[in-house]
């Protein structure tokens, strides 16, 4: 009895001082829970009869059934509605967006890293700025200018100018792919970025010596050296078009153009969680689907090499003539992404009537009014409780959950990294990331399908911060271990090994030796996933509710009530308090975050 207790407190001991195992033993049941579990009971509730269709259907509540799956795929009219048009829609907007978000990113990255563009030192930042704002930004502005008044409400300013906008110039596909190459070409111009800087220009140049023309050289060696960064461009951007659900609701929402996430959350605020549950899990599917096709496509492009033995030499081509306006239309288009649509959101927080530029019409009621007689007497938003009261709640929310998403990032990149080369540390690496790359409604409709019941000893969390701060968290997570992994891997193991050689605990050289070398790093991983959930729409707009409103969900309010105004007021919040966290991060970890965004 003795000797057990003995070896034991050995054991014990060794534990303390290196719990590497035990944290990943606890990592693996979490991960498997929140990241699995919840496309599982997605599934389930697919086949199952939901407690509203159980007095409709006059089957048992929990009843497996393909009523869904039927209403969804087969039933006529009703699923060309709900699922064949939404999807066709969807696929339609998401390849327009990935080939012109590529083609223009492509292009722009050419332009900073390859060429003697005058200014490239700032626009190699300033063009990583459209990325950092919420997505819908874009949406809300073509509204303000090119909405009209065939659907009510106040006119758009292209109106109030005299123009008279067609139904498909304002609503509808093509100002859906517009507002979202706007937002995602950065995606594309950090990779090929990237791609750009390690690739050796003696290889062009030795085919421009053996009498190579140009289009010749890029075709047969740029752009094969460039093909993964182009593959993986596409497929994310791809993926991430696909769960996109402000833009779509905003711009297609008016005239019924409907994509998979807009439908799925028509169904869950028609009271259809079956349907709903199947909607995504179709979304879920595409999401894996692009995963699976990236990691192909990675495998099958491993053979090409850009950075050889020997040092690259980089040479600038010489833009001669051509330096001017092609820096005038880089230019132009960081005025068109950035500067236009926040100046026409700002401007029109300011006008009575859209469009009219005369000094009555401007105000400033929309911000410091007491009581606004257009909008129901409500008062201005800098004077209003429910701005601070949901702008708390979206600081509590981003702030819990990027607590979470950072720290479990550390303690995932620690485990993958001491424990490398092992089944278990290869597991975390992948499901860790895999929240990345599944579209954000799909993904938030798995979460409502988990935690809308209460299941054993976990609680129905639906209506709750606490449901919101998990599933954020958990979406950002890939932000905070990919941090944590880069980190781990660039820190030696003789820091750590000298301590544990002096007898000092695991939390002690994690909080003296690893945290301090690594703060840069790890604030980022904390910082990212905090400004990336105050923009926010798409993967909490099922999950929100009255008490848990949020900035993002506020103008969707907003616009259902048709206070533009008021809405165009809040998106400027929301973009304000953005850069001024992104202006922290950078003075604090002194680098900027383009490396970090979209990784």
């Amino acid at each position: 009895m003795r000797a057990w207790a003995v070896r034991a407190y050995h054991r014990l001991g060794r534990l303390r001082h290196d719990p590497t195992l035990a944290i990943a033993v606890v990592l693996v049941p979490v991960l498997l829970y929140l990241v699995i579990a919840p496309v599982g009971a997605m599934v389930v509730d697919s086949v199952r009869v939901q407690i509203r269709d159980s007095a409709l259907s006059g089957l048992p509540t929990g009843t497996i059934t393909t009523r869904y799956l039927e209403r969804t795929f087969v039933t006529g009219t009703i699923s060309q509605r709900m699922f064949w048009e939404p999807l066709a829609n969807t696929v339609y907007i998401s390849v327009a967006v990935a080939i012109l978000a590529l083609a223009l990113g492509g292009s722009l990255a050419w332009l900073v890293v390859r060429t003697d563009l005058p200014g490239r030192r700032w626009l190699a930042p300033a063009l990583v700025v459209p990325y950092m704002l919420p997505s819908w930004t874009f949406a809300a502005a073509w509204l303000t200018f090119f909405k009209n008044r065939r659907l009510g409400g106040q006119p758009g300013f292209a109106e109030a100018l005299g123009l008279s906008p067609s139904e498909w110039l304002a609503f509808g596909a093509l100002p859906i792919v517009v507002a979202e190459t706007f937002h995602y070409f950065p995606f594309a111009y950090l990779l090929f970025g990237s791609a750009l800087r390690s690739l050796d220009s003696q290889l062009e140049e030795s085919a421009q010596v053996l009498g190579a023309r140009r289009r010749v050289i890029f075709r047969r060696i740029v752009v094969p050296l460039l093909l993964p960064a182009l593959m993986s461009a596409l497929l994310l951007t791809f993926s991430r078009t696909v769960g996109t659900f402000g833009t779509p609701y905003l711009l297609g929402g008016p005239v019924g153009y409907t994509v998979l996430a807009t439908s799925l959350y028509g169904n869950f605020k028609a009271g259809s969680p079956g349907v709903a549950a199947v909607i995504g899990l179709v979304m879920v599917v595409m999401g894996l689907a692009m995963l699976a096709l990236d990691l192909y496509m990675l495998r099958e492009f491993r053979r090409f090499v850009t950075i050889g033995g020997r040092g690259a030499i980089e040479r600038r081509i010489a833009l001669r003539g051509a330096r001017l306006p092609l820096s005038l239309l880089v230019a132009l288009v960081f005025i068109a992404t950035v500067g236009a649509p926040l100046g026409l959101l700002a401007i029109s927080t300011l006008m009575m009537k859209p469009g009219i530029f005369l000094l009555s019409n401007f105000t400033l009621d929309y911000w410091i009014s007491p009581s606004i007689v257009s909008q129901a007497y409500k008062p201005g938003l800098l004077l209003d409780p429910l701005t601070y009261g949901v702008a708390w709640n979206s600081l509590q929310i981003a702030g819990l959950a990027a607590l979470g998403a950072g720290l479990g990032g550390i303690l995932i990149g620690y485990v993958a990294v001491k424990l490398a080369g092992t089944g278990i540390a290869n597991f975390l690496r992948q499901v860790s990331f895999l929240p990345y790359l599944v579209p954000a409604t799909g993904f938030a409709a798995a979460y409502l399908s988990l935690f809308a019941v209460s299941r054993g000893p976990i609680p129905s969390l639906y209506g709750t911060m606490l449901l919101v701060v998990i599933v954020m968290a958990v979406k950002y997570l890939p932000y905070g271990s990919r941090s944590g992994i880069a980190a781990m891997m660039q820190l030696g193991k003789e820091p750590e090994e000298a301590a544990m050689t002096c007898g000092a605990p695991w939390h002690k050289r994690i909080l003296r030796i690893v945290v301090p070398i690594q703060k840069n790093a790890l604030i980022i991983g904390l910082l990212l996933p905090f400004i990336s959930g105050m923009k926010e729409l798409s993967l909490v707009v099922m999950l929100a509710t009255p008490g848990t409103e949020l900035l993002t969900t506020q103008v969707l309010r907003y616009v259902e009530y048709g206070y533009s105004q008021m809405s165009n007021g809040v998106v400027i919040l929301i973009v304000a308090i953005i850069f001024g966290l992104t202006f922290l991060v950078q003075r604090i970890t002194k680098s900027g975050l383009a490396a970090g965004l979209g990784a």
